[in-house]
């Protein structure tokens, strides 16, 4: 069970009065301030140092101010939506002067299936498959670029104007990824990182056409406790005009008689002063400096209500930034930080093959 040492983290500023509630499974943690000032010793740290052994030493943070969701509508549909993650191998022989065609093969093979299965996909109504290609996620030239399906739908019986409702999306991403991989043979394309947004019959019967027709494989991308630290530690770092949502971390106590999931809500500002006392290098996150933020976090929440959080498992990170879970799901708010965290879920997408 890992512990920060309590002469290692001074607290000038805690506050007085300190609730721990439980409403059914969870647990909360009300109005908990960390610190104002902090002296913080970088040379210990024991924080499950194992654990840490597998992830990158060092990360850089890519500074995209100039990307703006209202000034481009293809980022825009990739914000506050909630995405579930999968890991994708190489595509065979794709190429982004058919992606006409692809739009219509799709549309032929979700029709075709929906007669099927008639009970699962609502035959009646007309899905209209749509690809399109984007660059503003590429950090480089090199980069391919990004790819948006985008499924819609409208009913037989509606009148020949009827609006069109999207009903599924995707989108194939590779920001950062060349500096990850190298792809030896051109007849393939890598876009390791495939995000969801839409029903699951829709999603079965996409995966289903893309596996058929590129020969790759999707599979699931789940982020792990490590994974989830990093972007706790990197989204607090992030520069936010007036952030408004708390740093939330969700822990679970899996594998017990009776699970129990612990919500540990910080102000964002003592937050960000708690990073800011750690983090050294502008545009870079160092693995100690993740894993003393992670420790003075526990350090602070064992002081206090005698539970150590090392002994469960961190399965949600939720900031102003953006929120990410477990289970592969994550909502990105701000475009600024999109090309940011692109990149690190890329590279867990590569790392994941």
């Amino acid at each position: 069970m890992a512990r920060v040492p309590r002469q290692h983290v001074e607290d000038t500023r805690v506050c007085d009065y300190r609730t721990l509630s439980v409403f059914g499974e969870k647990t909360v943690d009300h109005d908990v301030n960390i610190i104002n000032t902090a002296h913080l010793s970088r040379h210990v740290v024991s924080l499950r140092r194992n654990l840490f052994s597998q992830t990158p030493a060092m990360r850089m943070i890519q500074q995209t101010l100039h990307l703006q969701g209202n000034a481009d509508p293809q980022i825009s549909l990739l914000l506050c939506k909630q995405w579930t993650l999968y890991a994708v191998t190489p595509l065979y022989k794709f190429s982004y002067g058919q992606l006409k065609e692809y739009s219509r093969q799709l549309s032929r093979f979700i029709a075709t299936e929906s007669q099927r299965r008639p009970v699962e996909m609502e035959y009646e109504l007309q899905f209209k498959v749509t690809f399109s290609s984007f660059s503003a996620l590429k950090i480089t030239e090199q980069e391919p670029d990004a790819v948006l399906i985008q499924i819609t739908k409208r009913p037989q019986v509606a009148a020949k104007n009827a609006e069109e409702k999207v009903v599924w999306m995707g989108w194939f991403a590779c920001t950062g990824g060349n500096d990850l991989f190298e792809i030896v043979d051109e007849e393939f394309t890598f876009l390791p990182l495939f995000l969801v947004n839409g029903a699951k019959a829709l999603t079965v019967l996409v995966e289903t056409w893309l596996q058929q027709t590129f020969d790759c494989c999707l599979s699931p991308l789940h982020i792990t406790p490590i994974s989830l630290s990093w972007m706790a530690a990197m989204w607090t770092g992030c520069p936010m005009d007036n952030p408004t949502v708390p740093t939330e971390l969700t822990f679970s106590t899996l594998g017990t008689a009776y699970p129990l999931d612990i919500s540990y809500s910080i102000h964002p500002e003592d937050a960000k002063a708690l990073w800011d006392s750690i983090h050294s290098t502008p545009g870079e996150v160092r693995q100690e400096e993740v894993e003393l933020f992670m420790a003075c976090l526990y350090n602070h929440f064992h002081r206090h209500f005698k539970i150590y959080l090392s002994a469960t498992i961190l399965v949600k990170v939720s900031t102003s930034v953006g929120s990410a879970h477990s289970v592969g799901k994550i909502k990105i708010f701000h475009a600024q930080h999109l090309i940011s965290s692109m990149a690190f879920l890329t590279e867990l997408a590569v790392l994941k093959m």
